[in-house]
């Protein structure tokens, strides 16, 4: 396809600012882009989508390559996760989602939607927009997919719903930026400034998440549950209302570590994290105290409500099969395993959070004591509530 001069000055253009928001914003992407979990979503839709729809497809190749390329060097060299075969992946990902929304949008309104009236112009920018979306997310996700199907979730592959937010957030700068780069193109510079905040407001959500969340499973941690625990303490106590804590304990886990290695004992306690997540509500309280302990509190909930869920779960533990390998890289599949549950509520089992807790782990200890594989209630200890089999 031939390339105009024009063109050529707005490619200078577009990579001139590109990376001179990269540069400003560097220390943020590179510490964004180390605590990430899911797919990083970094700020290149921004200049890509005014590619779409201002540029040949061999600039917008270039374009491509130059951002990555100066993100590999200037921001992400140095983080362990980030092989250069994965940053090339990445520009090949980006040039290939401009190239099918390029497509689709010239197809739809022409070779030059921008000359015509604003409504035609509109609807460009959010059908390049939406295109690069979808595109860009199927081709990310189906890659993440094929090189782990054994890990694939959808959280991992698609991403959260914070994640597909701030994605939709660029695209939208992006649009302005294009609108911009038209009619006024120093108004350009004009969005580092939210581009800039927008990246500092995602690493503090990142770092708050971090802080609260256990690192192994992603469940709250000890300090961060009882924090959410008190105040749910506090709307019961306040209402006149109840709410249990369940105490999970796996039977005999060191056999797991000594027998298979920690890496296997790793993968049983996020299979059992993932378990407890699907088994609750949204609003419960799911949290890992260390080890192989872990707790929720189930809001609303009376203990015999409790003990009829904790048995529940107790069951989907006995039916659990977590396939994992041993530090040799031996596959193995981790059966037949059980858990001991103690089961307590407010206010029966005490005034304070703390109370409670220490009635939830005593019932633990009945149930140990008792057999193992059992939920024992604290209303009723030492009488056990629900036996083994």
């Amino acid at each position: 396809m031939p390339v105009s001069n024009q063109q050529i000055l707005m490619f200078g253009v577009l990579a001139v600012l590109g990376v001179l928001q990269a540069e400003t914003s560097r220390k943020i992407e590179r510490a964004r882009r180390s605590l990430n979990v899911t797919p990083h979503i970094n700020m290149t839709s921004v200049w890509m989508l005014p590619a779409i729809l201002l540029l040949p497809p061999q600039l917008i190749a270039a374009l491509a390559f130059t951002f990555y390329l100066h993100l590999a060097i200037r921001s992400w060299s140095g983080l362990q996760h980030v092989a250069p075969h994965r940053t090339m992946t990445n520009a090949t990902t980006v040039t290939l989602t401009c190239f099918l929304a390029s497509w689709v949008t010239h197809s739809f309104f022409g070779a030059s939607p921008l000359e015509g009236t604003k409504e035609v112009a509109a609807g460009a920018v959010c059908v390049a927009g939406a295109m690069y979306f979808l595109v860009n997310t199927a081709i990310t996700g189906g890659g993440l997919y094929l090189a782990a199907p054994e890990k694939a979730s959808v959280k991992r592959i698609v991403g959260t719903w914070d994640d597909n937010l701030l994605d939709l957030a660029t695209l939208c700068i992006g649009g302005m930026m294009v609108i911009a780069l038209i009619n006024q193109p120093l108004m350009a510079l004009v969005t580092f400034v939210p581009m800039f905040v927008l990246q500092r407001s995602v690493l503090a959500k990142q770092l708050e998440d971090l802080a609260s969340k256990d690192q192994k499973t992603g469940l709250l941690n000890a300090t961060a549950w009882h924090q959410r625990g008190n105040q749910e303490l506090s709307r019961a106590s306040r209402s006149g209302g109840e709410f249990s804590v369940l105490m999970i304990d796996l039977d005999f886990f060191k056999k797991i570590n000594d027998t298979y290695g920690h890496l296997a004992g790793d993968d049983m306690l996020i299979a059992l994290a993932d378990l407890l997540k699907r088994e609750t509500r949204s609003h419960d309280l799911v949290g890992r105290f260390g080890g192989e302990e872990f707790v929720v509190l189930l809001g609303g909930s009376s203990e015999l409500e409790a003990v009829v869920a904790a048995e529940r779960i107790r069951h989907m533990i006995t039916e659990l099969v977590v396939g994992t390998q041993t530090n040799d890289g031996t596959p193995v599949l981790i059966s037949e395993r059980t858990a001991s549950i103690g089961v307590a509520a407010y206010p029966e089992a005490g005034q304070t959070l703390d109370e409670v807790l220490a009635a939830a782990d005593a019932a633990v200890y009945v149930a140990k004591e008792s057999g193992r594989n059992k939920v024992v209630g604290a209303g009723n200890r030492p009488v056990v509530v629900t036996t083994a089999g």
